[in-house]
């Protein structure tokens, strides 16, 4: 042992050379005969062993210095540098990369075939369906979801199988079958396929293998409460509600809230308070709030409509206060940041909640004003003083609008106006909005002055409000200066161009300044916002005729029926066109059935009074002579009708009874004598010479009246005839205006000639008789709900679109 211990020289000098003939004893050769654990190792069965090419290792894993490992000795780290070798002398070439060992062997190829890719490549097929089912359900597209949803139900019952004669039942994907179930139970029940969604729902709640289940009972619920069935609903909901743990507390507060609106459906009041009383101790909310109004004032309580309505106005909205979106400084980074986030997702988010907020508030308390005290002024009063004292101060206001325009609807317009007046020393905003209605109320009573005078008010207080704009337009529209109409118009469309009053107005305007092509392109832009516009169809066709072109006037009547089917005025106005056009059986069909829905048009009356004299129906005209002769009784026109069709028709003693009824009602009528002095000659009746001698003074007396009349204007003065002259021009004029259905009658009165009292009239007679019997009407032709707007009104609609604010 002591032979390997070497002691530390005794001279200071250093030996350079010592320690080149140390070496580490295990490598000594010499001496291993004189090993006892070497010999004891060879005489033991290791030292039988076929010799190994594998070098020993170290403790770290990897050859030795100087071991051999695959015909290459490990380089000696100090002596030489990695890679070298001396594979010259052993037959190998330099290849520290190992280059020289070929490729790498390839991939081994995937089956195709085996049960288990099959498996995974259907697997994934389900998934793209249940995904593409989604997708097409959030674009719109219901019925190609639901065919996606079937078949992926298909394709993961053949997975099921597979699975089962591969692997054991207990590694099926219960994840993949349960959203393939819950994905085809959504798709049924938005194709409104209830039945087929409740049992889809059963199949996933019954199933214990699916964990929290149980909340699909939600679902179910809501497709009760669709179909009505009110008292299964609320079963679903409060088994949902027991299966839920007290942890999902906005899970268990939205089910509560569920089961309360059911209630309320049902009329059980009580119980829908209770469960809206629970959610706004717990956690309230908007909508919960206004329910329990709602259901407060089902019940008639005034003093809890007055608590839940404060309790709704204390709901926290959680949003950030506008003042976040101003920025402090003029730091460039930070007024970036303002812009990006001024109207992100979020601050939209935070609008409507807002709005909706808003929405709750203001018909919360329009709802139970009128009521919580002794009149609704009072119940208004207390409203606005609670919503004051609230974050919602700026909602006051709206209230105090709200107040007068319900004294608009009570017809009390004196405190409606005293009301809105009580605006004028506001804020700009509020004492615009009152203005504007203020305008509108004296615009209906036709004081232009005081309206013109709001309207500039509203205008000069919010010159970017498009109502203020339209009623400042409406106003100077009255007085006829139409191209400064056209221009405010014009503002109000560049301040919102949505504002589809002012649109419509401008149309008029232009249809006034006989400028029709742009009246009709503003109307066929109103046309594309309004699709179904009763007041906007009507004028377009009333363009197209006034351009002549009855074709497209015709087809855009058309459009306007199949919108209001039983508005008359339209009915006959096709009627009148298709007659225009010569096709008298379409002309006809529409008048009929315009008179069917308002029998009492006389014009439509007229018309086809002559229809059924022209085809030679006299008896069937003499109803609507009749008709017209109860609606204008004082009108004897109408009786002498019924009295011809009578004589034309053969019935001479009906038509003697008539004429004599007549005579009764008219004694100074002398068409009537004449026709009762031809009858009864030709019947020789006696009292014929008592009709005569009556016609004889009642012509005499209208020669002495016509000789007075004429001797008197031969009197006149020059000047007095130049007024007449222009008075009968403008008579002329006021003529020539006047209503087609006039015109009509006079072509009827002289039907039953004076020479020919028993001949039917020609042909020719009746095409002459038969005009438009609308003419150019100053009212309006109704629809179903609200008046049509012809060239010379205004819709209420669009005189003051913040009289009823939403």
């Amino acid at each position: 042992m002591m032979q390997n211990v070497h002691l530390a020289p005794e001279t200071d000098e250093d030996d350079l050379y010592s320690g080149y003939n140390d070496y580490n004893p295990t490598y000594d050769t010499e001496e291993l005969e004189n090993d006892t654990a070497f010999q004891q190792a060879v005489r033991t069965s290791h030292g039988r062993r076929p010799p190994s090419k594998t070098s020993l290792t170290s403790s770290l894993g990897r050859p030795m210095t100087g071991a051999i490992q695959d015909g290459v000795a490990r380089p000696m780290t100090a002596v030489r540098a990695a890679g070298f070798t001396k594979a010259a002398l052993r037959g190998s070439a330099f290849d520290p990369l190992g280059q020289s060992r070929g490729p790498a062997p390839p991939l081994e190829a995937k089956n195709e075939d085996s049960p288990e890719e099959k498996i995974r490549q259907l697997e994934k097929k389900v998934n793209e369906l249940v995904e593409e089912s989604c997708i097409a359900n959030s674009c719109g597209d219901l019925k190609l979801a639901l065919e996606k949803a079937k078949d992926a139900g298909r394709k993961e019952r053949v997975l099921v199988r597979q699975r089962e004669q591969v692997t054991a039942p207990e590694n099926i994907n219960l994840d993949l079958t349960y959203s393939v179930l819950f994905n085809l139970a959504s798709q049924y029940s938005a194709n409104e396929m209830y039945a087929e969604a409740l049992n889809t729902y059963q199949v996933i709640v019954k199933n214990k293998m699916f964990s929290n289940a149980g909340r699909l009972k939600v679902n179910m619920g809501n497709i009760y409460l669709k179909q009505r069935n009110y008292s299964k609903a609320i079963k679903f909901y409060r088994m949902a509600l027991d299966q839920i743990p007290s942890v999902h507390k906005e899970m268990r507060i939205k089910i509560m809230q569920n089961i309360g609106v059911t209630f309320i459906k049902t009329g059980q009041y009580s119980d829908a308070i209770n469960s809206f009383e629970h959610i706004m101790s717990m956690a309230p909310n908007l909508k919960a709030g206004f329910n329990l109004i709602l259901s407060y004032f089902a019940v008639g309580d005034r003093e809890k409509m007055k608590k839940a309505f404060q309790k709704l106005i204390a709901v926290p909205l959680e949003i950030d206060e506008d003042d976040k979106y101003i920025s402090p400084s003029d730091d460039p980074h930070t007024n970036l940041v303002i812009e990006a986030i001024k109207n992100d997702h979020l601050r939209q988010m935070e609008r409507e909640r807002k709005a909706m907020a808003e929405k709750y508030i203001m018909t919360a308390a329009k709802l139970i004003a009128p009521v919580i005290e002794t009149s609704f002024a009072i119940g208004y009063d207390w409203c606005v003083e609670v919503v004051k004292a609230s974050q919602y101060v700026e909602l006051a206001n709206d209230l105090e609008i709200n107040k007068a325009i319900t004294y608009l609807r009570q017809k009390d317009f004196n405190q409606a106006v005293e009301t809105l007046k009580m605006f004028e020393k506001k804020d700009s905003r509020v004492k615009s909005a009152a203005a504007t209605n203020l305008s509108f109320l004296y615009y209906l009573e036709n004081e232009f002055t005081q309206a013109n005078s709001y309207a500039d008010l509203a205008v000069n207080s919010d010159r970017y409000n498009p109502s203020a704009l339209t009623n400042k337009g409406n106003t100077v529209f009255a007085n006829g200066d139409y191209e400064k109409a056209a221009e405010f118009y014009k503002e109000a469309l560049r301040n919102d161009s949505s504002c589809t009053e002012a649109l419509y107005n401008i149309g008029l305007t232009y249809k006034k300044l006989n400028r029709l092509d742009e009246a009709l392109d503003c109307f066929l832009k109103l046309h594309a916002i309004l699709r179904n516009s009763a007041q906007v169809l009507y004028q377009i066709a009333n363009v197209y005729e006034i351009m002549e072109d009855p074709n497209q006037s015709i087809e855009w009547l058309m459009q306007l029926i199949s919108v209001v089917p039983t508005d008359s005025r339209a009915l006959s106005k096709l009627g009148e066109l298709y007659d225009n056009e010569g096709d008298k059986s379409q002309a006809f069909q529409y008048y009929y059935e315009s008179y069917r829905y308002f029998p009492s048009n006389i014009e439509v009356i007229e018309w086809l009074g002559a229809y059924y004299i022209d085809t030679q129906f006299c008896e069937k005209a003499i109803k609507y002579f009749e008709r017209a002769a109860l609606i204008q009784p004082t009108q004897v026109k109408w009786q002498l009708m019924v009295a011809s069709c009578y004589r034309r028709s053969g019935n001479y003693q009906k038509a003697l009874d008539t004429y004599k009824e007549i005579h009764r009602k008219f004694p100074e009528n002398v068409e009537c004598l004449r026709f009762l002095v031809r009858l009864c000659t030709d019947i020789g009746l006696k009292e014929v010479q008592e009709y005569a001698t009556k016609l004889k003074r009642l012509e005499k007396m209208k020669e002495i009246r016509e000789q007075r009349i004429k001797s008197g204007r031969d009197s006149s003065g020059s000047s007095r005839s130049k007024r007449e002259g222009s008075a009968g021009s403008d008579s002329g004029q006021n003529s020539s205006s006047s209503s087609k259905g006039e015109r009509l009658s006079a072509k009827l009165r002289s039907l039953p000639g004076t020479n020919e009292p028993y001949e039917s009239s020609t042909n020719k007679e009746i095409d002459a008789s038969y005009v438009d019997p609308l003419g150019p009407q100053t009212e309006r032709p109704k629809t179903a709900a609200k008046k049509r707007i012809d060239e010379d009104d205004f819709a209420d609609e669009e005189l003051g679109d913040d009289l009823l604010p939403e």
